[in-house]
């Protein structure tokens, strides 16, 4: 899936921490998409753009393992 990822809002994981650890950014700004970045490389890194049922099943997979 591919969209245009300039000038979007990106907000840092709720998992992150402030001391540069493993994290990711999405942004909400793409109907029907989540795009993902690594925290770390903001601004200049490379962006992976999920389906947004795919991510929500992500999510929900993630969620359901942590119980």
């Amino acid at each position: 899936m591919r969209a245009d990822v300039n000038g979007l809002y990106w907000r840092k994981s709720s998992y992150s921490n402030g001391d540069g650890g493993d994290c990711v950014e999405i942004s909400d700004d793409v109907p029907g998409a989540v795009p993902v970045r690594d925290s770390k490389q903001a601004g200049g890194g490379p962006v992976v753009v999920f389906a947004g049922a795919a991510w929500a099943s992500f999510i929900r997979d993630v969620k359901s393992r942590r119980a």
